[in-house]
């Protein structure tokens, strides 16, 4: 009890180490990083409407975090981010030290977007982290206390609660994980009691989001605009321009005479002034884009299905850091409207003056992560040829499925961009590491078996 006392200020220091490395990114800028989409979060909450895409959960999460510059919002992201890993750490019990956790931290944050992710006022900082604690609450539910387990419940709940696409890598991860214990009933694979904390988890992210909706807007209902960008994506496969080729003229498709002017690029149809805006958006169009998608995939099967794995492919090697970080423009209007008095010290930040370096960032960054997402498959099949690493293969087996999931919902029902990716890839170099550090831990325990035996 006394070495524990004595650690507690020592564990203290270590995650608060941990944590400002990860706040550097918006401590080095003298702000908070915006991106494109913070000012549609922000304005959930101060116009009372529900936006395509943007969760209120996350718009309130900003909102509270206002009178104080926004400062609150991403020191709990980044002490999110420090406990999930730190949780990963314990569970699979690779150390007790303390210079542990701020060392893993320092070289994620070297070596992936984690900081960046953390700095930023968005979502996607819990695409990853939701991952992560899921794995941890189905496989190792028994390493964790109960009052951790509950407030890991909360946690994934809310991250998923952020983003639909989020939600549905965790909805995909539930359903393989109850495919599995059904199917081959293996308690190693799936630990059945890991299952109900799971879909307390996943009800809670839909409870929560419906909850914010209904308190926000006075609506009870899921977060609106799905098909308009899988219509926005089909459009720049050229599927939309083909449906229309085939069904115009139609008095019903208010589209018919603006084909020649619809551009195939998926960001140039939403967010360009152009025929989206002149017939308006997603509430003027929802109806059509809705009928063009359902026809689409009916009349089109194959094509949709060949788009759909490009879509993918494309969206799994996009991982760039730094996606729309470096001129938000579209969010400085909402904030100045909204949030009059954070004008100062967001004006006064680096990146409205071109100071984040994301270029020579990415020369690091995504060598990283291909070669992470190379390494996750070798793990998870090392795991099960070696029981040393069986624990590491279902959390590289994990991330593997989440990250096929995330390119495929990402890259699918919206269109591939590096920030997607971006945002969960970190997960991958995260595993891999850890298997090398047990590779290496295992080498250094053999040769000194050696070194005390040498008649063996």
């Amino acid at each position: 009890m006394d070495f524990q006392k004595s650690c507690k200020p020592a564990r203290v220091s270590s995650t608060l180490s941990a944590i400002l490395i990860l706040l550097f990114p918006a401590l080095w800028n003298g702000f908070p990083l915006l991106v494109d989409d913070t000012g549609a979060y922000l304005a959930r909450w101060f116009e009372g409407t529900l936006s395509p895409n943007r969760s209120t959960t996350y718009g309130l999460f900003l909102a509270a975090g206002w009178p104080l510059d926004f400062w609150p919002v991403v020191v709990l992201q980044a002490l999110a981010a420090v406990w999930i890993v730190g949780l990963v750490l314990r569970t699979h019990r690779l150390s007790a030290s303390t210079l542990a956790l701020p060392a893993v931290v320092a070289a994620l944050a070297i070596t992936t977007a984690l900081p960046w992710l953390a700095s930023e006022l968005l979502t996607d900082i819990f695409a990853g982290l939701a991952v992560l604690g899921l794995h941890a609450l189905v496989y190792h539910r028994d390493r964790i206390a109960p009052a951790e387990r509950a407030a890991l419940i909360a946690f994934i709940g809310f991250a998923g609660s952020t983003h639909n696409a989020t939600y549905a890598v965790l909805l995909g991860l539930s359903a393989a994980a109850l495919a599995v214990s059904f199917i081959w009933g293996n308690e190693r694979l799936v630990p059945r009691a890991g299952l109900a904390p799971m879909a307390t988890a996943i009800a809670l992210g839909a409870a929560m989001l419906l909850g914010a909706n209904y308190v926000v807007s006075g609506t009870l209902a899921w977060t609106p605009g799905g098909y308009g960008f899988a219509f926005a994506r089909m459009l720049q496969d050229g599927i939309v321009t083909r449906y229309l080729d085939d069904h115009c003229p139609d008095p019903q498709l208010r589209l018919c005479p603006y084909r020649s002017e619809l551009p195939l690029d998926a960001d140039k149809f939403l967010w360009r002034q152009g025929v989206f805006d002149r017939l308006g958006r997603f509430s003027g169009l929802g109806d059509e884009m809705r009928t063009i998608v359902l026809g689409s995939l009916r009349d089109y099967p194959s094509t949709q299905f060949e788009a759909a794995l490009r879509a993918t492919a494309r969206q799994l090697v996009a991982v760039g850091t730094g996606e729309g970080v470096v001129t938000p423009l579209w969010a400085y209007g909402i904030l100045e409207r909204d949030t009059p008095t954070v004008l100062p010290a967001m004006y006064a930040a680096r990146q409205q003056h071109g100071g984040l370096p994301f270029a020579r960032i990415n020369r690091l960054h995504e060598p990283v992560a291909w070669l992470a997402m190379a390494l996750i498959p070798l793990v998870a099949l090392l795991g099960l040829v070696d029981a040393r690493f069986a624990d590491l293969g279902m959390l590289a087996a994990t991330v593997w499925l989440a990250l096929l999931g995330n390119a495929a919902v990402c890259g699918v029902l919206s269109n591939p961009h590096a920030r997607y990716g971006s945002r969960i890839v970190w997960i991958a170099a995260f595993v891999a590491g850890l298997a090398a550090w047990r590779a290496s831990t295992t080498m250094a325990s053999g040769l000194k078996m050696t070194s005390l035996n040498p008649q063996e």
